[in-house]
């Protein structure tokens, strides 16, 4: 468990640190691609077990690399598996805070449901509380969850919204910081019209969220360049990031660039040009070059 002035000290790193926050939380689901742009294809390994050993040995590789600390990464988003594994016979989340000052923040939905008004929900998450408590014990900041919009449906957006916040109180609640994720489809053929009704909803919600509390979003990279910075400069509201969306690396960081506030939580983007058969130098410069290009992004 996390003390005062460790809270304090991940608090100002979230808040006004300069870099970006790598999403390492690839879930069942997301694993075997990630694998396969590792490197690994899906007859190298047989089974679950053995697929999430091959994950936390890449996640491993990457965390333990010289160019991955706390001067250009402020977070890292983990899996729970890796929350509950050990990284140099150290707790994923301890090594990430005391060897790299790196902020350690979990990934609690269990997925998304199925389509339903042109939106993605959560799935039920039944053993929340139960997470929330372990991650607390782990000494974990904060967590994150992911929805998507698909289109600008109204109704389906404000369910994302309504439920997005309704497990953010929760978590608030257990003592950590919620990064609420409603993700538009950077392939919707009504992205702009549907980031306005979602930019519209969270506004309204943050009305109900007490003054001496802030939340985080991390949000699709928005069509009009500036579309977050009254969310970004909004009271309530600790740090707001932006996810890949399945954009090129460069694509991404361009982006981003012209977006002022807007700071990076990539994962695709971050691993790309990884790959398991390289030599540890070969990984790490190649590594350093894309922590290296989305820290200026975010800085921009």
């Amino acid at each position: 468990m996390a003390d005062e002035n460790q809270n304090q000290a991940q608090w100002q790193q979230m808040e006004s640190g300069s870099g970006f926050i790598a999403a390492l939380d690839q879930s069942g689901g997301s694993t075997p691609k990630a694998l396969r742009l590792y490197g690994v294809e899906e007859d190298q390994y047989s089974g679950d077990a053995e697929m999430f050993d091959l994950i936390h040995e890449m996640r491993s590789r990457i965390i333990t690399s010289p160019s991955f600390d706390g001067d250009r990464v402020l977070g890292a988003i983990l899996f729970e598996q890796t929350m509950d594994r050990s990284i140099e016979d150290l707790p994923t989340s301890q090594y990430l805070w005391e060897r790299k000052r790196v902020v350690p923040i979990l990934k609690v939905d269990k997925g998304l449901a199925d389509e339903s008004d042109d939106v993605q929900l959560m799935k039920p998450m039944p053993d929340l509380d139960g997470l929330l408590s372990r991650a607390v014990d782990q000494g974990i900041f904060g967590t994150k969850m992911r929805s998507v919009v698909k289109q600008a449906n109204k109704d389906g957006i404000a369910a994302i919204v309504d439920q997005q916040f309704e497990v953010g109180r929760k978590i608030v609640d257990a003592g950590l910081v919620p990064i609420l994720e409603p993700e538009v489809d950077i392939n919707s053929s009504e992205k702009q019209e549907a980031e306005e009704l979602l930019k519209s909803g969270i506004l309204q919600g943050l009305e109900a969220v007490s003054d001496d509390q802030q939340l985080m979003f991390k949000l699709s990279i928005p069509t009009e360049d500036g579309f977050y910075a009254d969310l970004i400069e909004h009271p309530k509201v600790l740090r707001v990031v932006a996810l890949s969306g399945g954009y090129s690396r460069d694509e991404a960081n361009e982006r981003l660039a012209r977006n002022r506030g807007l700071i990076a939580s990539f994962s695709r983007a971050l691993t790309e040009g990884l790959s398991r058969n390289q030599k540890d130098d070969e990984f790490d410069a190649v590594l350093d070059k894309a922590i290296a290009s989305i820290y200026e992004a975010s800085r921009a």
